[in-house]
């Protein structure tokens, strides 16, 4: 277990996070110690499977999603005169 005030912590944060990353158990505190502690924690990582193809099925277009709007067209064209 490592327990760092916020000074040492801002000194320290990259090996802060490595340890907390190798599974330690890291806090940081305020003032005195024990008081107000915190724990540092790595956030959980998503599988591959969660990233890539999550929305797959979910999303559906119309047939016409890539026809370009005659009025937002005109609105172009008037800008080009």
């Amino acid at each position: 277990m490592t327990t760092a005030n916020v000074h040492e912590a801002k000194t320290n944060l990259s090996k802060l996070l490595d340890a907390a990353e190798r599974g330690e158990q890291v806090f940081i505190t305020r003032r005195r110690p024990g008081v107000n502690r915190f724990a540092l924690v790595p956030a959980p990582r998503p599988s591959r499977g969660e990233l890539f193809g999550a929305l797959r099925g979910q999303i559906h277009y119309s047939d016409d999603y890539d026809q370009a709007d005659a009025e937002v067209a005109d609105l172009f064209d008037e800008s080009q005169r």
